[in-house]
């Protein structure tokens, strides 16, 4: 744990690359590869400040609570230029940043961690009721992002067709399912959130919490 705060630490520096890029784009807007540039050296202090914080949480409130902080927190990124995106109406950048999200949790971030673990462990365990449950929460969300789509196909090949009238309302439909979709996702986390906390909260303690009981 020290050596990793230690190598942490070797980026704080970087810092001061926060009122740089604050200073670049307010007096040279148009420079966006600079600008760019100079955020993306200043996220990598504030990311690493971010990850050590949530570790330290994690320390008092035990591993359940703790690895949806860092969940949640891993994925601030993602939620910020969603907003700024959406201000702005660039829904496109919204899209991909949601879709490179997901990729990159499932094969990156998993298979890093898959690989990382077989460098030290020959054998890995893993929570089944905690992998269970998060498989299908996973399951659904890619359901959710294909749905939207295959309606949208299936009502414009329906229209091709002469078996569907709805091409004027077609954009407006998908949006009243994308919608409905994301307020569902939205209880199911909620309800994961119940469950994996409070009604079932002992079924996600990890092997070091049983071991200090």
């Amino acid at each position: 744990m020290e050596l990793k705060r230690q190598e942490c630490g070797m980026f704080n520096w970087l810092v001061v690359f926060v009122p740089v890029s604050i200073a670049m784009e307010h007096f040279y807007p148009h420079q966006h590869l600079f600008v760019f540039l100079t955020a993306a050296i200043a996220i990598l202090p504030l990311a690493g400040w971010m990850s050590r914080a949530t570790e330290q949480l994690a320390e008092k409130t035990g591993e359940g609570i703790g690895g949806l902080l860092n969940a949640t927190f891993g994925n601030a990124a993602e939620l910020i230029i969603a907003f700024a995106a959406l201000r702005a109406g660039l829904h496109d950048v919204v899209k991909a940043s949601i879709a490179g999200s997901i990729i990159g949790n499932i094969l990156l971030v998993l298979g890093a961690a898959m690989f990382a673990g077989g460098l030290r462990h020959s054998q890995q365990t893993y929570n089944a009721a905690g992998t269970r449950s998060q498989a299908t929460l996973l399951t659904l969300s890619a359901i959710a992002l294909v749905l939207p789509a295959a309606y949208s196909a299936a009502v414009d090949r329906g229209i091709a067709q002469g078996i569907s009238q709805l091409s004027g309302g077609l954009a407006h439909n998908v949006v009243l399912l994308s919608m409905s979709i994301a307020v569902v996702l939205l209880v199911v986390y909620g309800l994961f959130l119940v469950f994996s906390l409070i009604t079932h909260a002992a079924l996600f303690v990890g092997s070091g919490a049983h071991a200090e009981a």
